[in-house]
């Protein structure tokens, strides 16, 4: 092959068959779901490209090292930083795993070995890195609330967004199953939503129902109203959705501009992190995305659960089937808290060295197995 006709190659027909293979054990036989699949094609792709489109079985190890230092090297085309070490991390961490698969098929056993894959770890420093722990904003219930009374709810669509933010902060409800509930799907009177998997997009299709948290009668009220709405005025019916997308038309100026409801679902969440900036930004505050608000719920439970059993029963409403997911994963003291914790330690607050809430994690951590470290 010409030095030109390899510069045109941007595929490789054998690569192709069994990365196909691959992509398939992974959603079948691994259960990943195809936005995962998308991520690892992506990070084969870009071993393929730097290595010039050879076929894997070709494998060599200094192949390892060029993606490596090609990914350190390379820039991120939406900030113009370098590419993140979480970034590099994966997809180092991806092809890995496809060699790891690969030494086992057909026509490559005999010339990959397992040990090959090993080249694709990255440093250990790089891997503590990627691996940290970084504190992330969470808005409090006060600034959620803030939001959702400067909310703007002159027009059907207003309305709408007003109620998305008080929704999901009564329910906690990630925001591609809010995009996917239906009408029938909320009981006003029980105060519950049934997430159904079957129809609604839960993570990992898990089905549950969930109860409305405690976060206040004004939010439950904006709630209520919305669905009467959309009953009584729109004319929706138990299969139409909850929160509809926005139907767009031609303005007087022959412009297209959006004119009210549409009677179908959005295909994704991404409209609804547009409404949490917008209604962000319009009261004033930075942009909390619609699952900080899990977090949010999260940390009050912890405050307001006062027994193992209660705070297992709010944990559960967050679809959580282990109680230590809600403390490790949200429930992480913050940086304010962890401060003004340690300086009551220091000056002897109540005499204690633990305050009541610690003690309360302190146990709940003891139980499954963990300890406060």
């Amino acid at each position: 092959m010409t030095k030109e006709h390899a510069q045109k190659r941007r595929h490789h027909a054998r690569n192709e068959r069994i990365k196909r293979a691959y992509f398939a054990y992974l959603e079948e036989a691994k259960r990943m779901n195809p936005k995962s699949v998308d991520q690892v094609a992506a990070a084969l792709s870009a071993f393929e490209a730097s290595t010039g489109w050879k076929d894997f079985s070709a494998f060599h190890i200094e192949q390892a090292r060029a993606f490596k230092r090609k990914l350190n090297e390379a820039i991120n085309p939406e900030t113009g930083n370098p590419l993140a070490k979480a970034t590099i991390v994966a997809r180092l961490r991806a092809v890995k795993a496809f060699f790891q698969w690969l030494t086992g098929q057909p026509g490559y056993r005999s010339k990959l070995t397992y040990a090959d894959a090993d080249y694709f770890n990255p440093t250990a420093n790089d891997g503590r890195i990627a691996a940290a722990v970084r504190e992330r904003p969470v808005p409090s219930v006060e600034q959620i609330q803030h939001a959702i009374e400067r909310a703007p709810a002159r027009t059907p669509l207003e309305r709408r967004d007003r109620a998305l933010l008080a929704f999901i902060l009564l329910t906690g409800a990630r925001d591609d199953a809010v995009a996917s509930l239906k009408l029938r799907h909320i009981d006003l009177a029980a105060r519950r939503i049934d997430q159904d998997a079957r129809e609604v997009r839960t993570k990992n299709r898990k089905t549950y129902p969930t109860w409305f948290f405690p976060v206040g009668d004004e939010i439950e009220t904006i709630v209520c109203e919305w669905v009467d709405e959309l009953r009584t005025q729109h004319l929706f019916g138990p299969d139409d959705p909850l929160f509809p997308a926005t139907e767009i038309g031609l303005s007087e100026a022959r412009q297209f501009v959006p004119i009210g409801l549409k009677r179908a679902h959005w295909s994704n969440a991404d409209p609804i992190r547009r409404i949490f900036r917008e209604r962000f930004e319009g009261a004033g505050l930075p942009y909390f995305n619609p699952h900080s608000f899990r977090k949010t719920l999260a940390q009050l439970g912890e405050r307001v659960c006062q027994t193992p059993e209660v705070f297992k029963a709010w944990s559960q409403n967050l679809g959580h089937e282990k109680v230590l997911t809600t403390f490790t994963s949200y429930g992480a003291v913050s940086r304010h808290r962890q401060a003004e914790i340690i300086a009551d330690l220091r000056a002897g607050a109540d005499g204690d060295i633990l305050d009541a809430e610690t003690l309360k994690i302190a146990r709940a951590l003891k139980r499954g197995g963990l300890t406060l470290s």
